[in-house]
């Protein structure tokens, strides 16, 4: 998989948000609830120790209910708030501002002790790319206030979104870009749209994706396709059984070119856009304890 790491993108965005971290009461982590792991920096946690932190499980609505409960004990676990969001229609991100004086209670305390009645919260928003970080700061402002894009790196610069009084949010550039080097991740943020298809051939991603959901979905793959889902035996090929399912659900869906032979390129496509769209289920595609250490 030829994914671009950009180590100097990355040095430059952690020192920023190094430099930042001082004028913020709370960081707040934008991640892709179906994805916990993939579509996150592992560095956040030692960027940003020692300041109160805020885990947004978006695209909530796509993921697994078990999967996001997992995960939120998970992360309430190691000390962070948590809330679950569909930034796209705006379901749940209400509940930020409460959330947000939930966590920061003791500080807010201090506040009035010290006569600062009405000091609003300043939150830093982090994450990777397409995660939907600026999508969830225009919901929550109600406003296009950070720009979005399906490309990587849209968000250019820091910038700062007054939400309401009590309120202001510190967006950063989304270029705190995942781990690349391990394949999972890879595979699992192509899975999702959060880089672009190209980076891989489509039917090869379907495949993998085949077998990663026959492995944890698979009554999904039988009741959304008809397809008989066989037996995976030790050593077996993920690619080569998931081309096997792919010819499955293509020849169900009647999917053919010119001479009879089955349009796996297609098919894959359905797969992909049908499990972005939440068509397929919802799935939650890595869990706590497949995190390596």
């Amino acid at each position: 998989m030829n994914i671009q790491w950009y180590p100097g993108h990355m040095t430059k965005t952690r020192r920023q948000i190094e430099a930042d971290l001082g004028q913020v009461d709370m960081v707040a982590e934008i991640i892709d609830a179906r994805i916990p792991i993939s579509s996150r920096n592992p560095d956040i946690d030692a960027i940003c120790a020692g300041k109160p932190r805020l885990i947004v499980l978006n695209r909530a609505d796509q993921a697994d209910p078990e999967g996001n409960r997992t995960w939120t004990r998970c992360f309430r676990g190691k000390g962070y708030a948590v809330m679950e969001t569909d930034a796209k229609t705006g379901k749940g991100v209400g509940q930020f501002s409460v959330v947000s004086r939930e966590l920061l209670k003791e500080q807010i305390e201090k506040w009035r002790a010290k006569g600062q009645v009405g000091r609003p919260i300043r939150a830093m928003v982090v994450g990777v790319p397409n995660v939907g970080k600026s999508t969830f700061i225009n919901q929550l402002a109600k406003r296009k206030s950070a720009k979005a894009g399906d490309k990587p790196g849209v968000t250019r610069g820091k910038q700062w979104v007054t939400v309401d009084q009590g309120l202001s949010l510190l967006d950063t550039p989304g270029i705190l870009w995942p781990k690349f080097e391990d394949e999972q991740v890879g595979l699992h943020l192509a899975y999702t749209g959060a880089v672009k298809d190209d980076i891989m051939d489509v039917e090869t991603l379907a495949c993998r994706l085949m077998d990663d959901l026959v492995r944890r979905y698979s009554a999904a793959l039988t009741e959304r396709y008809k397809v008989e889902i066989p037996a995976i035996k030790e050593g077996t090929d993920p690619v080569a059984y998931g081309y096997e399912l792919l010819q499955a659900a293509a020849s169900k869906r009647g999917f053919r070119i010119s001479g009879g032979e089955l349009d796996t390129e297609r098919m894959a496509h359905i797969l992909l856009d049908e499990l972005r769209s939440g068509k397929l289920g919802r799935f939650t595609l890595e869990l706590p304890e497949e995190a390596k250490k």
